[in-house]
């Protein structure tokens, strides 16, 4: 029997969009920041494994983006987040991933799981009534799911904006027309967006999108309410080993160069009992005293001159792993322990030399998708996304699984164990085997 069957009626919806590209994130983000500005509290999430567009929108909204993502985290991890969201917030906002219906499981599949309705996206340059056409479409292609309203983004004129909405059926408002305006796009690289950190002018394009939707918003429009916990566990009992990591110190290397970070991994190191020390590599701060340490993913190929002109960092990690202290390097992070890294314009960076191989960044994508991996202490989910290449004699000690291989992603990411090390393209999602990471963080994997 539940706890608390305490609920709440809290205005929610997902934001999703026929494809990539058609602006989503940035109608989140603008969505986040006017209500932030009228003063509510606004809580948003990002479905599926995602790094960039969560750094965008915690600007926007001011406060901690999570994943919803079925696969990684599970039904009632996802359930606990939005509960935790329900208790807190005026408005929940759900960024979508790809197209509304797209991959498995989709952002469909996470609407009909909790009963969230679905504000629809829509490219309108270069269509007319078409519009309508593919609105309706998305309205009725499946019957578990609900729109609540669509937006038309990017418009070149007010005209064009009544123009659009024409066949919209009663129970499928307009609820914006947003405007051309490329002046506002934010710029992207070679994994998407450029990190917010990077972007000194953000704040103020944020504004600008939160007035552009503002004056565009339907004031006959209404955000429809979904009655959602008030009260779930994040860590049910026996899925989180009270204070495993209790008395120890994680190093966390976290600046533009290691930004990939889910904020839900930090809360789970911290929930078993570990102290979380955050330093930056790039601004030459030393590794802290420590006890495991943890190098996420993120941009070495463009950060590798900044890395070598502090010889220090790569000293302190060859010390590290001398010690027999547990070290996990993900991706980027992983690249960094290597011989040598080759840049996209084939320069060849040397690494800290502790793991031996060599990795060659490509224009095109080498592999993408949700990852299931088994661990020594037990199986993690998490996903990979990368344009590197490696090539290395260690041999692997597991091969990861990917849930979506029967409909062409075949990503199937190696992990990596020499010592006290583990390495692995996988970006892990901590919370999806909490006892696991206690094992292997404390050292205590056998």
């Amino acid at each position: 029997m539940p706890l608390n069957t305490a609920s709440t009626l809290c205005p929610a919806v997902l934001i999703s969009a026929p494809s990539s590209g058609s602006g989503k994130t940035s109608v989140t983000a603008a969505i986040a920041r006017w209500h932030r500005h009228q003063g509510q509290r606004v809580r948003v999430f990002k479905t599926g494994p995602d790094y960039l567009d969560p750094m965008v929108l915690e600007r926007a909204s001011g406060h901690p983006v999570y994943q919803l993502d079925l696969f990684m985290g599970g039904l009632a991890h996802c359930r606990a987040l939005l509960a935790a969201a329900a208790a807190e917030a005026d408005l929940i906002l759900v960024e979508g991933v790809m197209g509304l219906f797209d991959g498995q499981p989709s952002s469909a599949d996470l609407a009909a799981a909790f009963g969230l309705p679905v504000l629809a996206v829509i490219d309108a340059a270069s269509m007319a009534q078409t519009f309508a056409a593919i609105a309706t479409g998305l309205q009725r292609y499946r019957s578990d799911i609900t729109l609540c309203g669509v937006v038309a983004n990017r418009i070149g004129s007010p005209g064009h904006g009544q123009m659009v909405a024409q066949g919209l059926p009663a129970d499928l408002p307009l609820a914006a027309a947003l405007p051309r305006r490329p002046e506002l796009s934010l710029p992207e690289r070679h994994l998407g967006l450029v990190q917010a950190m990077e972007l000194p002018e953000l704040d103020g394009q944020l504004d600008a999108w939160a007035q552009a939707w503002g004056e565009a918003l339907r004031p006959e429009f209404e955000w429809p309410r979904v009655r959602l916990a008030l009260s779930e566990p994040l860590w049910p009992a026996g899925e989180l080993p009270p204070q495993a990591l209790a008395g120890l110190r994680i190093a966390v290397a976290q600046d533009a160069c290691f930004s990939f970070i889910y904020t839900a991994n930090l809360d789970c190191l911290r929930a078993l009992g570990a102290e979380v020390l955050s330093f930056s590599p790039l601004q030459g701060q030393v590794l802290p005293e420590c006890d495991a340490l943890w190098l996420p993913g993120g941009y070495p190929e463009l950060h590798a001159p900044a890395l070598a002109a502090h010889p220090s960092f790569f000293a302190s990690l060859r010390a590290h792993l001398a010690s027999n202290k547990p070290l996990l390097a993900e991706c980027g992070g992983m690249l960094c322990l290597l011989d040598s890294l080759a840049d996209a314009q084939a320069q060849v960076h040397p690494m800290a030399g502790l793991m031996p191989g060599q990795a060659r960044m490509q224009k095109r994508l080498a592999a993408l998708g949700l990852q299931a991996l088994d661990w020594p202490e037990g199986p993690l989910r998490g996903h990979s996304f990368h344009h590197s290449t490696m090539e290395t004699p260690l041999q692997p000690q597991a091969l990861a699984s990917n849930p979506n291989a029967k409909t062409g992603s075949r990503a199937a990411e190696p992990l990596y164990i020499q010592g006290s090390l583990r390495a692995t393209y996988v970006h892990h999602y901590f919370p999806s085997n909490p006892v696991a990471v206690a094992r292997f963080f404390s050292g205590r994997s056998q």
